[in-house]
């Protein structure tokens, strides 16, 4: 016998009833993304979706997972914890549109080592308003309360998305031939990759987070490096659902060079003419010493989203996009050779004295 008194679970750290609690006040954000096919509710242990209900005769399905990797770090060093679910979403749901695909429902996984209430409610607010852009319903997720994983206030997420995109009608790049050009659509900024880079350099220069961007004087730092991944789902599926788009590259990790290729077929290589590096990456650039080909292959430099399409499409095609919101414009074309990518800047341009050309063969 020991007169010791008897452990609970809140004991060791994790507390059943904050849980309960986040599930209450979660309830309607996810309640808020219901649409055809899912109605959104959480509780039960599954989420169900019924692609006949959303206008499917016969779909393949299309699934995509991702975090939004140490942009968290900033969220955290700033308190602003509204805008990484929806980058959480965004990274998952774009890489569902290169396929043609819909994103239809959305999952969330939220790890801290104690829930902070208010914390997590932001983050899945986010990820609610992320789903809201992208169409898709959150229908389910899991939060995770581990003491002595994390440390205090500390936290991460993961998501899982799947779309869906009728047979025979799935982007594979297949068709891309040499005379197709390449249409770089507009990021919001750094988006969620990169940012090991990015929190280096503000190490190396003391950057104060609450302060002013150097590169955007209106808004604090902290806020402009944190300014949620464009989701470009809207303005993209109905110019693939038209058969006006041949293959589409998320610019993630890898930038131009890495990603392009993914969707390339043998023979085809992309050439493409650096667009003006938009003054975060310059500002980065110069603060680190980067050099071009570093950044080619690190950010986004200012393009979120890469359409090929043939020639007589391209017209059309930015006047969708345009008239959807986004900033697009030619960046380059694809010509017969080695699969892979070649970016080129002018002397001048990306800091460079003298003209460059990066490459990455595919």
């Amino acid at each position: 016998m020991t007169d010791r008194k008897p452990l609970t679970y809140a004991d060791a750290g994790v507390s059943i009833a904050a849980g309960n609690a986040l599930i209450k006040r979660i309830a309607p954000l996810a309640r808020a993304t219901a649409r055809p096919g899912a109605d959104a509710e959480l509780g039960g242990f599954g989420g169900f979706f019924d692609p006949r209900a959303a206008g499917y005769k016969d779909p393949l399905l299309v699934a995509a997972n991702d975090g939004v990797g140490t942009k968290l770090k900033l969220a955290i060093d700033t308190g602003k914890h509204d805008t990484v679910g929806i980058d959480l979403v965004a990274m998952c749901v774009n890489d569902l549109i290169v396929q043609g695909a819909e994103p239809l429902f959305f999952l969330d996984y939220f790890a801290s080592g104690k829930l902070e209430l208010d914390t997590a409610t932001a983050v899945v607010a986010g990820i609610a308003e992320g789903c809201r852009i992208a169409g898709c319903a959150l229908i389910g997720g899991e939060t995770a309360e581990m003491p002595g994983m994390y440390a205090a206030g500390d936290y991460d997420l993961a998501g899982f998305a799947v779309g869906a995109v009728e047979r025979g009608e799935q982007l594979t790049g297949d068709g891309v031939a040499a005379g197709d050009l390449l249409i770089g659509i507009g990021s919001s900024g750094a988006h969620s990759n990169g940012y090991s880079l990015i929190r280096r350099v503000l190490a190396l220069v003391g950057a104060d987070l609450a302060g002013p961007a150097p590169f955007a004087p209106a808004t604090s730092l902290g806020d402009a490096l944190l300014a949620p991944t464009r989701i470009y789902v809207k303005p993209l599926l109905p110019l693939v659902r038209a058969g006006q788009i041949k293959a589409l590259a998320h610019i993630t990790g890898g930038g131009f060079l890495e990603n392009i290729p993914r969707v390339l077929p043998a023979g085809a290589r992309a050439i493409v003419s650096a667009p003006t590096l938009p003054p975060l990456f310059d500002w980065l650039r110069a603060q680190g010493g980067i050099a071009a080909g570093e950044l080619a292959r690190t950010f986004n430099c200012g393009t979120g989203m890469v359409a090929v399409v043939a020639a007589a499409d391209a017209p059309a095609v930015i006047a969708g996009l345009v008239a959807a919101g986004e900033t697009a414009a030619v960046i380059g074309r694809i010509e017969t050779g080695t699969k892979g990518c070649d970016v080129t800047g002018s002397a001048g341009s990306w800091g460079s004295a003298e003209a460059w050309t990066a490459s990455h063969d595919g």
